[in-house]
């Protein structure tokens, strides 16, 4: 079966460890075709049956990095972490490429510090962002947690007890917390789009925008 593309292009992503994978195997779901570059031969065999192409070579090297002919790539993504040399080689490499969008995975402050300096264009955090979703999540209350740069957040969570029973127009949650109840989901059924006349029950999941002080002083509610 032909895979239906959402993405139809080619990405180019060096690197295959947790982070790494982690991205190509998700582009390549939403139809990135991938060619991947990985130094390790035991890593990138493995991911060869997985992804469109994987080269195992220093990308370090300029010489060897050309294999790959990076400047034909609009995306690329470093995920190397292991060696913060190998991660700013890496990115220094793609930017003289002349790629128009670099992703580049950062361990420290500093690092993210050098990586823009360089001309990476959008450096993440992984690990902290990652800890900071668990941190929302471990009270169970939320049961997904998606923060944003400004301060905007989504999340989904069950309802405080003063909602249930009520409609949203009721229960009013706009008007009290500064906060949109935007999707419902009762067991077994898709998530459908709030509406005022939404009636809450004990067994609703919710999907609530806004402010994430705001949002958590909603969960924070028995």
């Amino acid at each position: 079966m032909t895979k239906q593309r959402l993405f139809d292009e080619d990405a180019l992503v060096i690197g295959l460890g947790r982070f790494g994978a982690a991205a190509a195997l998700e582009m390549d779901r939403l139809g990135y075709r991938i060619h991947a570059i990985e130094q390790r031969h035991a890593v990138a065999e493995r991911f060869s049956r997985r992804l469109m192409r994987v080269l195992s070579l220093d990308s370090t090297n300029p010489d060897e990095l050309q294999q790959a002919k990076p400047a034909t790539f609009r995306v690329a993504v470093v995920g190397i972490g292991s060696s913060i040399e190998g991660s700013l080689l890496t990115a220094g490499n793609l930017v003289d490429a002349g790629v128009p969008s670099i992703w580049a995975k950062a361990v420290s402050a500093e690092h993210a510090r050098l990586l823009e300096r360089i001309g990476v264009h959008h450096v993440v955090f992984p690990e902290a962002e990652s800890g900071s979703r668990v941190a929302h999540l471990v009270n169970d209350k939320m049961q997904g947690y998606i923060e944003f740069e400004d301060g905007y957040a989504i999340v989904k969570m069950s309802p405080p007890q003063e909602m249930i029973g009520f409609t949203l127009a009721q229960a009013d949650i706009r008007k009290r917390y500064g906060v949109t109840v935007v999707g419902v989901k009762a067991p077994g059924e898709d998530f459908t789009h709030a509406v005022p006349e939404t009636k809450v029950g004990p067994h609703h999941v919710l999907i609530v925008s806004g402010p994430s002080k705001l949002i958590e002083q909603l969960a924070g509610r028995p």
